[in-house]
């Protein structure tokens, strides 16, 4: 009897959800912060250190630097910049969606001043007078708060009460980076927000180095004066060690190509996953969209900012999320052909779906947990986003989807109609023959993949090698993100020619020949320098392309410390993601399985990287996480193979012939073909839209992810299960009989003597 009741509750959720979706995305995506290659803007790392030799950076000093330069940022008018303090006495300045961005490095990169001024503007003390970080929030006798502070010489600060007390209007005006000539006390005090930090009123000369500010305070507001006096009270020089700006039109231009291209990457896996998979194709788009949507919501709650490559994760991770759904309906299909009930069929595969998607989805967490902790800006947004995009894809997918099916499954309507499931009257076996899903025959059995895995051993061999000499002698076209230096990228309506941009670049006195063009009709052209420019050479280079072009420049520039830094923590990322993943599928399964599944992730890693080497394409950061990215999807596809195989062995009491491991692994492929095309397809139609028709910004990660993916089915399939095979058989003829999982476990549990 069929339960309209869980039809109609379905087809009411559906409703719900897209109801909640469509009244709520616009203004969701309308509070989205994007990132500076979005909208363009202006980013700068800092170096903090003390303008006297011997003093030290605290954290106090570092966090009163940062307030300083967060009231300077005020004045520019931006409403949400992004300040950071980083190891290394550091500062990263984020300014996203600035128009001036000239004006914004030069109000950022002036030393700090703090003065003490009477009503006409007169120096009477400066910063260098207080005690390093004395200034503190602290209450009077009446329980108001104000400011208190230790000046170095008490008679210094008797002289200046006592020049301000012969005056008409006796106050000591404190002030942060005054400008002669422009500021001036009597014009500010009536303004509602005046350009000094406070005028505090003078009643008597006061001989003493204990000083206290009294006004109008809130603790909040004490605070803060504490803050930016400690940070006046000590001079720093700020040493810009790294600069990028994006102009608004590359911003603009980003921002459409790559959101049309994920529209239409999106609309193609939705069109793939219904026509190939029917109903549970219709429900996987719908738990889909539900994923997007809450990717874009948590986004917003969490004040992230999107990035163009954090867009290249959100695509990702809905790859991600069609593996899981596919696994899923994959195993319900395989039930229902050994003659299981529906609702047998959709239990048993729910619980035999849940780890391998859970092992196959931690495992590329901790590539994303990895890149987060070493990653520098753009990187970690894009890490942030595919951590975001992990966790909600499992419970989507997981969650959601089974949630959804179920509501059909246990309606009955479909226990007549599994041709919508995709299973065919004729596949389906009787179930009292005692048939497993392991036993079961797919339509590859003519393709024999182990038989010609030392074919597959020698041409990675031979490929790897070729690569090895392509490095020595091509070596990689690093970015200055490695190399330092500084990289021009210029936007034109015309085109543009190398000589032309030369002869432009020689009026800075730049001399390069390290010129690409690129875009339609030529109309972009990127330099690379291997000097390092200074801010005014930068200013006075914006300035001039701009007017000449009618569009911003990017600029970027990176000093050698830390190109340095970014190689090593490249190293160390692609190091610690290789070792966690060992020790995750060394618990998980077995040792062997765990050096065959990172073996063949470096083969992976190898080939992107020998491919660059030899195509003399860009190496940047970007690239890293793209290599990052791709050793996580890449032991999500072997897992899944390795999890079915592990399900063969454990059906097995003993080996004790090389033959039988042969037969598990062939037939442990052909059984995850099908998963491995339709998660490969469905994953590489965004990608494949970003390539041609997203943002040139990130070109050269779409093409790694790309390459990558490919590979990774590659290696999946012919590398590691082979790689695996190798050592098993070299274990089996040492001991002469290999115990399987469900026998060990047998044994263990037996009392021991």
């Amino acid at each position: 009897m069929v339960k309209r009741s869980r039809i109609i509750a379905f087809f009411l959720l559906v409703l719900l959800f897209f109801s909640l979706m469509g009244t709520t995305t616009e203004s969701i995506l309308n509070r989205l912060k994007l990132g500076l290659d979005l909208q363009g803007g202006f980013e700068v790392l800092y170096e903090v250190q003390p303008v006297d030799e011997g003093e030290e950076i605290t954290s106090e000093t570092l966090a009163s630097t940062a307030e300083a330069l967060d009231r300077r940022i005020n004045v520019l008018g931006v409403s949400e910049p992004k300040i950071e303090i980083e190891e290394g006495n550091r500062i990263r300045v984020q300014l996203a969606g600035i128009e001036d961005q000239n004006e914004a490095r030069e109000i950022l990169s002036t030393t700090a001043e703090l003065s003490f001024r009477d009503a006409y503007d007169n120096k009477l003390l400066d910063g260098t007078d207080l005690v390093q970080g004395s200034a503190k929030q602290s209450f009077d006798e009446y329980g108001k708060p104000n400011v208190v502070l230790e000046l170095k010489d008490a008679s210094k600060f008797a002289d200046a009460t006592r020049e301000v007390l012969q005056q008409d209007i006796p106050v000591m005006v404190i002030w942060l980076d005054f400008e002669e000539g422009v500021d001036s006390y009597l014009e500010e005090r009536n303004e509602e927000n005046p350009k000094y930090i406070s005028a505090p009123g003078v009643d008597q000369v006061i001989n003493s180095t204990d000083v206290e500010i009294r006004g109008d305070f809130t603790p909040e507001e004490a605070q803060t004066l504490a803050n930016l006096l400690n940070a006046g009270a000590l001079p720093v020089k700020l040493d810009e060690i790294y600069s990028t700006s994006v102009g608004a039109q590359f911003g603009v231009d980003a921002l459409q190509k790559t959101v049309k291209a994920g529209i239409i990457g999106i609309a193609l896996l939705f069109l793939f996953l219904i026509g190939f998979y029917r109903l549970p194709g219709i429900i996987a788009t719908v738990s889909l969209s539900v994923y997007i949507y809450l990717i874009l919501a948590v986004y917003d709650g969490l004040n992230a900012i999107l990035t163009l490559p954090g867009i290249a994760a959100l695509l990702l991770g809905i790859g991600m999320a069609v593996d899981a759904n596919i696994i899923t309906y994959e195993r319900i299909k395989e039930e229902l052909r050994v003659g299981r009930s529906l609702q047998a069929a959709f239990k048993e595969a729910n619980k035999s779906s849940f780890i391998t998607i859970l092992d196959a989805n931690v495992t590329t967490l901790i590539a994303a947990v990895v890149l987060f902790i070493y990653g520098e800006s753009s990187v970690k947004g894009f890490a942030t986003m595919l951590m975001v995009s992990i966790i909600l894809s499992f419970f989507t997918s997981v969650y959601l989807t089974r949630f959804l099916l179920g509501l059909f499954i246990k309606s009955n309507w479909l226990n007549n109609r599994l041709g919508w499931l995709g299973v065919k009257k004729e596949e389906i076996k009787d179930i009292r023959e005692g048939y497993d899903t392991l036993e079961l025959s797919t339509k590859y059995e003519k393709y024999d993949f182990v038989k010609h895995r030392k074919i597959f051993f020698t041409i990675s061999s031979v490929l790897i090698s070729a690569g090895i000499v392509i490095l020595l002698i091509f070596r990689l076209n690093l970015s200055i993100d490695f190399t330092s230096g500084t990289r021009i990228e210029v936007m034109a309506e015309n085109s543009l020619t190398t000589e032309q941009i030369q002869e432009d670049l020689q009026t800075f006195g730049i001399e390069t020949d390290d010129i690409v063009l690129s875009g339609d009709d030529y109309t972009r052209a990127t330099a690379r320098y291997k000097g390092v420019l200074d801010q005014d050479e930068i200013n006075g280079l914006k300035d001039y392309f701009s007017e000449k072009y009618g569009s911003d420049p990017n600029v970027s520039v990176v000093t050698p410390t830390v190109g340095k830094e970014l190689v090593k923590n490249a190293i160390i990322a692609v190091a610690i993601a290789s070792i966690g993943m060992i020790l995750y599928v060394t618990l998980r399964f077995e040792i062997r399985m765990a050096l065959a599944a990172i073996l063949a992730l470096l083969h992976d890693a190898f080939f992107m990287v020998a491919l660059f080497s030899m195509t003399r394409l860009e190496v940047d950061l970007n690239f890293i996480a793209a290599i990052l990215t791709i050793i996580g999807y890449s032991i999500n596809d072997t897992i899944v193979t390795f999890d079915r195989i592990r399900a063969h062995l454990k059906k097995k009491k003993r080996i004790r012939k090389f033959e039988e491991l042969v037969d598990i692994v062939n037939q442990s492929l052909r059984q995850v073909l099908t998963r491995s095309i339709s998660t490969s397809v469905t994953t590489l139609l965004p990608v494949v839209l970003l390539l041609l028709i997203g943002s040139e910004a990130i070109w050269n990660f779409s093409l790694a992810m790309f390459i990558g993916l490919l590979i990774g089915v590659y290696s999946s399939l012919f590398i590691a299960a082979q790689l695996w095979l190798l050592w098993k058989g070299r274990e089996l003829k040492k001991k002469g009989t290999i115990i399987t999982y469900k026998e060990r476990k047998k044994y263990s549990d037996q009392p021991q003597v």
